[in-house]
């Protein structure tokens, strides 16, 4: 085939309306586009017919997880070029692909369609969750999903996120490292749960057992973290043993719905709740409130998003569902505080740090990427082109304000109205609550 890169140059102008951002180089080593930048490599015709059986993002993640395409040159570049053309474009560009009766489109379907090849498309590759039946956000769908997304063994994670363990937003300052930031992080949320020795901590979503561990460890709280994981619990056990603090902190494979020894003076929930589930929410935010004491704190460090001119319009991002986090869900960081102070809250305080998570996926990309090989033969080649898509075009998203992350802090305050709050709570001090 002659001047391949040409012709799809030409058929996504044809079809988008638009100019390609990118250079392509195709299969037969031609290449058109932009000179310049970062290329876009197709490796193989079968790539094209992904994207012709699903059009729009999800059949693209399947050609780049089978590595049917790639970039040569800066990933976060292509990505923030890619961004606003095929992302924010893509319920424009399908309706174009399948409704348009513009004459130029049919003729070029036609010839993608002869350049694609024979079919039917591909299968699947096998990093892809398979399709999930019965409602949202049953105990047993729950688990089924979080096993999909932690369970692929904790060398992998080590890897990517460091001695830390810690798998949510660091919190930055001007030349730290990703082991400060984090430890930043976790003693941010003690200082603003007002932790003091004997307290009794939740920590929902404990993960691998990093904020129990720095709780116990610097403010002397007995902690109960929760996980749907067992590879995360095992894991957490361990390193709570290791530092001798098992009479401190307990580690339980049980879902946040059913603990049910409560009152706690504090809960945290650390990049759990976009696993919770729009349909849940108020559950959720009832629930820990029935947990906590009066005067009790809860810290929710939860990525939000931007909201929609129609709110039933929002839908899961397709990537992220069948690859990363299925059924995961993101609401704007207004309907989460409404739905706390709908639960009986107090909101104090919210703070926005997408800044600070950007930063995060950087470093986190970096040593996947330091690491490549290694990680492959822990998991699959799939599974880090999965990871290292997926964060690095969130690293982007977060850059671009298209979602953010936000701790709230919010106090089950009694009928007094003694929040036991300190007049001046930014300075985040190691107070004693009164």
């Amino acid at each position: 085939m002659a001047d391949a890169a040409s012709r799809l140059n030409t058929l996504a102008q044809d079809l988008l309306g638009v100019s390609l951002p990118v250079r392509i180089r195709a299969w037969d080593g031609s290449e058109a586009g932009p000179p310049g930048g970062p290329v876009l490599v197709v490796r193989s015709r079968r790539a094209l017919r992904r994207m012709l059986w699903k059009p729009g993002e999800l059949g693209l993640a399947r050609a780049w997880v089978t590595g049917e395409i790639d970039v040569e040159g800066d990933l976060y570049e292509v990505l923030d070029r890619l961004s606003g053309f095929l992302w924010e474009r893509g319920g424009e560009a399908k309706d174009a692909v399948h409704y348009v009766r513009d004459p130029r489109v049919r003729r070029a379907l036609r010839e993608l369609v002869k350049i694609a090849g024979p079919w039917p498309p591909p299968p699947p590759p096998a990093e892809e969750v398979r399709r999930r039946t019965g409602p949202l956000h049953t105990r047993r769908r729950d688990k089924e999903a979080i096993r999909h997304h932690y369970d692929v063994g904790n060398d992998f994670y080590a890897l990517v996120l460091g001695p830390s363990m810690v798998y949510s937003c660091a919190y930055w300052s001007e030349g730290g490292t990703l082991e400060e930031a984090q430890r930043d992080k976790l003693d941010l949320v003690c200082r603003k749960l007002g932790l003091k020795e004997g307290d009794r901590l939740l920590d929902v979503g404990c993960g691998w057992g990093s904020m129990a561990l720095h709780a116990a460890r610097e403010y002397g709280a007995r902690v109960v973290g929760v996980t749907l994981s067992e590879e995360q619990a095992a894991f957490a056990r361990k390193r709570i043993a290791d530092e001798g603090l098992t009479d401190l902190v307990e580690i339980r494979v049980q879902d946040y719905r059913d603990v049910g020894d409560g009152p706690y003076d504090a809960i945290s929930s650390i990049g759990m709740a976009e696993h919770v589930g729009a349909v849940r929410y108020r559950e959720y935010a009832d629930g820990l409130y029935a947990l906590l004491k009066p005067g009790g704190r809860l810290l929710n460090h939860q990525i939000s998003r931007r909201p929609e001119p129609d709110e039933t319009a929002y839908h899961v991002d397709e990537f992220i569902d069948a690859y990363v986090f299925p059924d995961g869900e993101l609401a704007p960081v207004g309907r989460t505080t409404s739905t706390l102070e709908e639960a009986g809250f107090e909101v104090r305080d919210v703070e926005a740090i997408r800044e600070h998570y950007a930063l995060t996926l950087r470093r986190w990309v970096a040593n996947l990427e330091a690491h490549g090989a290694e990680a492959a033969r822990l998991t699959s080649p799939g599974r880090v082109r999965v990871w290292r898509l997926y964060m690095a075009a969130s690293a982007i998203s977060f850059e671009r304000n298209r979602i953010g992350v936000n701790q709230v802090l919010a106090v089950k305050t009694p009928q007094s109205g003694a929040s036991g709050m300190p007049l001046r709570a930014r300075t985040w001090g190691r107070e004693v609550s009164g």
